[in-house]
């Protein structure tokens, strides 16, 4: 018995090696199919988004100046973004590297006063003893033990003091990584002032294409029809939407069906309610989702996991993000001023998906959330985390 088990476990031995290499090649083919399926789902998408644009395009000139306009401001945006989080890390490395910058200075004065002990030691050791041992014959031992320590003192001295010196390299080292990181912090905050001023510039012009546009159509119902949400678009793009992402396996750490997440879907934007589900927005439209007010540039977060299934502009949304959540559950976003996810991406509930802003002909800053079952509206409020 004990033979056959020795036996038994010689064999998993052999046959485990052979087993991860069988697992490792339908691993890669696996991981090959997930991005044959990710490339061919955005491919897809783009073809249902270049689409929807030429139907937006075939609407007249109003909606292109509009998209253009939010287009610049997006563009700025983002730009401002990618500063601000190159300033958060060269933050990070000029904290670090002023640590340690401090550590060194802590190292050097223990060192200083290590070596400064040592020297008093061995002055007070080597006073005229070496010559007096000379003169007294008799004691020969002492003399050679006072030799050997003369050499353990030098052999300490010269080893502290090459290490004192290498950590003043380092130290001057590490000041002059300092100066560098400041100045490159100096002109990432020049240029954040720059960015800022030219986002603010463009916010501007685009106020003032839309103003143009609002005189253009002073008839409420004329503007609504140019630039408002066209209904039975919006269900044709869902509906595109939720048949390209349906066979995409799910990749996130929390797949519970969305269902069960009734009263517990994470706020998409810390604000007051403007607009609630059934109320009137601010053009007069009949409310689907909730208006919720928000400050420019504000993070607008995914309510609950899922895949982008949209990230783009779209008439009477401005520049939009849905989320495909699974069973035909989708969450839209819409009026932000940037968009920091692409189509494909999975993101975890509570992840940053945009910047809130005034896309699409808004006259303020806030976010527009809708939540959507089979492409029909439902009233988000019951499915928020109070």
């Amino acid at each position: 018995m004990i033979r056959f088990a020795a036996l038994l476990a010689a064999a998993l031995l052999c046959a485990a090696p052979a087993a991860f290499a069988q697992g490792a090649p339908e691993r890669a083919r696996q991981e090959a199919e997930a991005q044959r399926r990710l490339d061919a789902l955005r491919a897809q998408i783009k073809t249902i988004t270049a689409e929807q644009r030429s139907v937006d395009a075939e609407r007249g000139e109003a909606t292109r100046e509009l998209r253009a306009a939010d287009a610049t401001v997006s563009g700025a945006v983002r730009a401002l973004r990618r500063t601000e989080a190159g300033i958060a890390t060269q933050e990070l490395e000029l904290q670090q590297l002023e640590a340690r910058q401090a550590e060194l200075e802590v190292g050097l004065a223990d060192q200083r006063e290590a070596l400064a002990a040592l020297v008093r030691s061995a002055y007070a050791l080597g006073r005229h003893e070496q010559l007096k041992l000379l003169l007294a014959q008799d004691r020969m031992s002492d003399l050679a033990r006072v030799l050997a320590y003369h050499r353990y003192f030098q052999a300490d001295r010269q080893q502290r003091i090459s290490g004192l010196m290498a950590e003043l390299r380092e130290l001057a080292a590490v000041a002059q990584q300092i100066t560098d990181q400041r100045q490159i912090l100096e002109a990432a905050r020049a240029q954040q002032q720059t960015e800022l001023a030219a986002l603010e510039a463009q916010r501007g012009e685009r106020a003032g294409v839309l103003a143009a546009l609002e005189a253009r159509f002073k008839d409420r119902a004329a503007r609504l029809a140019t630039l408002g949400r066209d209904e039975k678009s919006v269900l044709k793009l869902l509906e595109q939407l939720q048949d390209a992402v349906a066979d995409i396996p799910r990749q996130v750490d929390d797949n519970r069906p969305f269902a069960t997440r009734r009263g517990q879907l994470g706020r998409p934007l810390a604000g007051s309610v403007l607009t609630a589900f059934g109320g009137r927005l601010p053009d007069g439209r009949s409310s689907d989702g909730l208006l919720i007010a928000g400050t420019a540039g504000a993070e607008v977060r995914a309510a609950a996991p899922g895949r982008v299934a949209y990230s783009d502009w779209l008439k009477g949304y401005g520049l939009l993000l849905i989320l495909d959540h699974g069973d035909g559950w989708m969450s839209l976003y819409a009026f932000n001023d940037a968009l920091l996810k692409d189509v494909g991406d999975w993101v975890r509930g509570g992840e940053p998906l945009a910047t809130v802003g005034s896309s699409g002909g808004q006259g303020r800053p806030g976010l527009y959330f809708e939540l959507r079952r089979n492409g029909q509206p439902q009233d988000p409020k019951p499915w928020l985390r109070p």
